[in-house]
């Protein structure tokens, strides 16, 4: 009896209206779980209980949702600190960004093909740009000292950067790799510091190198390095 009670409860009960903003949730959740790859109309639409069809009315098609997506991911990035420094100030939201992308780990993939693909950023990486460029401003830094500074931040703004080595571990060995001895012998550099790194697993920069340090270590190089410019132009 309880359960049935319930049920007409649940029939009772009015389904949230469908909006863009459970669209995006959705699909970033569905994202998160199975890869964005994996992502289509149809699953986004089962999960919400509705016709793929009545999507359409809030995302035009595949690329305006995973613009959606990404708006809704930055909207996730702490707001601007304003109690303290210009550096604290950057190095905070950085590091926010980074801590968004971790949690959704396919989201910088899409983040920089669709920045590529679109004549300019989606408005909410437009609005996030603009406030880390007054932070620079408010800092004390010429307009073109910030023009080089978001150069050469690049990726970095936004929680993640582009690394020159990847990490093949997991995959088949190459049968025309030199024997490690002959690896030594030639590149004694490369293996000294290969040999040398700590190791972290989780790594996405590479085996052997941990990545939350790089990122940081590099980030904080950068920041330093704007420092000492800005007091010379």
């Amino acid at each position: 009896m309880v359960e049935i009670t319930r049920q007409a409860d649940a029939v009772r009960q009015p389904r949230a209206p469908l909006s863009k903003e459970r669209v995006l949730d959705t699909a970033v959740a569905l994202a998160d779980e199975g890869g964005v790859d994996a992502l289509s109309m149809r699953k986004i639409a089962q999960a919400l209980g509705v016709v793929p069809m009545a999507l359409y009315k809030h995302v035009a098609n595949k690329n305006e949702l995973l613009d959606g997506m990404i708006d809704a991911l930055v909207g996730e990035i702490d707001p601007p600190a304003t109690d303290t420094d210009w550096k604290t100030a950057i190095r905070r939201r950085v590091l926010s960004a980074r801590r968004m992308l971790l949690r959704h780990p396919w989201a910088s993939g899409v983040i920089e093909a669709r920045m590529k693909a679109r004549a300019a950023p989606t408005p909410a990486v437009m609005e996030y740009l603009d406030s880390m460029i007054g932070i620079f401003r408010a800092g004390g830094f010429s307009i073109d000292l910030v023009h080089h500074a978001m150069h050469v931040m690049g990726s970095r703004l936004l929680g993640f950067s582009q690394e020159l080595f990847q990490d093949s571990s997991d995959g088949e060995p190459d049968p025309d790799a030199m024997p490690p001895e002959e690896m030594a012998a030639r590149f004694p550099h490369i293996t000294e510091l290969a040999m040398a790194v700590a190791h972290d697993e989780e790594s996405v920069v590479g085996s052997g190198c941990d990545d939350q340090f790089e990122f940081e270590f590099a980030l904080d190089l950068t920041l330093d390095g704007l420092e000492r410019l800005r007091g010379t132009t």
